[in-house]
C-alpha cells in the first residue's frame, strides 16, 4: 500500500472505541503517526513541546493545542462533537437542556481559542423524543466518526479541504457553565428539575462505548 508521506500528530481520548478506529484509519494511510490518548486532568504531554508535524488531528482531545505547536503545524484540524450552535464544553447536555431540533458535528481548522477556528464541514442530525445527554453524544460520536473518514479521506488522497458557509453560533460554553448546568436547587420548578436531570443523564454512555 502506498501511504500518505505526511506526519500526524494525532491527539484523542483515551480508552474510546470511536478514537481508537481514527487511530487505526491514520495508521494505515499515513506514514508516520504519532499518538497521544489521555483523559480530563492528565498532564499535557511534554513530547508536544517538541513536535513539529505537518498535521494535526485533534479527535476528542483533552488538551488545548498551544499556539507554538499550531504555529509548527502546516495544517491542525479539530472534530468537534457539537454543530457550530454549540461550541464548547458540554454542547450536548446544552442541546438538550434548551430543547434543540438538530445537533451535530464539527470539522474546523484549530485555532487559539477553542471552538473558533474556520470550519471545514458540519454533519447534522435531529434529535429524538427522549434523548439525553448521553444518547445524544452516543449518537454524535458515530456521526463525527463518518465525518473523520471523509475529511481526513480527502487529505490522504490529496484533495484541497472544503469551506463550508456555517459560522459559530455563539461563544463557547464552558466548564463552570457545565457545572451549573448540573445543579438542581429547592427552588427551582418540576419542569426545570426535569429539563436539567435530561440533559445530564449520560447513563447510556456507560452501556454504548
Amino acid at each position: 500500500m502506498n501511504k500518505n508521506g505526511k506526519s500526524v500528530l494525532f491527539l484523542g481520548k483515551a480508552r474510546d472505541g470511536h478514537v481508537d478506529r481514527a487511530v487505526e484509519y491514520c495508521r494505515r494511510y499515513f506514514d508516520a503517526v504519532q499518538v497521544f490518548l489521555g483523559d480530563w486532568g492528565d498532564p499535557r504531554p511534554a513530547a508536544l513541546d517538541d513536535a513539529r508535524p505537518d498535521l494535526i488531528i485533534s479527535y476528542l482531545s483533552r488538551w488545548i493545542v498551544a499556539p507554538p505547536l499550531l504555529s509548527r503545524a502546516k495544517l491542525a484540524i479539530n472534530f468537534h462533537p457539537g454543530p457550530p450552535e454549540y461550541p464548547g464544553y458540554g454542547c450536548n447536555n446544552f442541546a438538550v437542556y434548551e430543547g434543540a431540533d438538530q445537533f451535530g458535528t464539527t470539522c474546523h481548522h484549530m485555532a487559539p481559542q477553542i471552538d473558533t477556528g474556520p470550519i471545514i464541514a458540519v454533519a447534522r442530525f435531529p434529535l429524538l423524543p427522549g434523548d439525553t445527554g448521553g444518547t445524544l453524544l452516543l449518537r454524535t460520536y458515530d456521526y463525527q466518526l463518518v465525518l473523520f473518514y471523509d475529511v481526513v479521506g480527502r487529505l490522504i488522497r490529496g484533495e484541497d479541504l472544503p469551506s463550508a458557509p456555517d459560522r459559530w453560533g455563539r461563544k463557547p460554553f464552558t466548564r463552570r457553565q457545565f457545572e451549573a448546568l448540573g445543579q438542581i436547587t429547592p427552588d427551582m420548578s418540576a419542569a426545570e428539575v426535569a429539563r436539567r436531570r435530561m440533559a445530564m443523564d449520560v447513563s447510556a454512555l456507560r452501556r454504548g462505548n
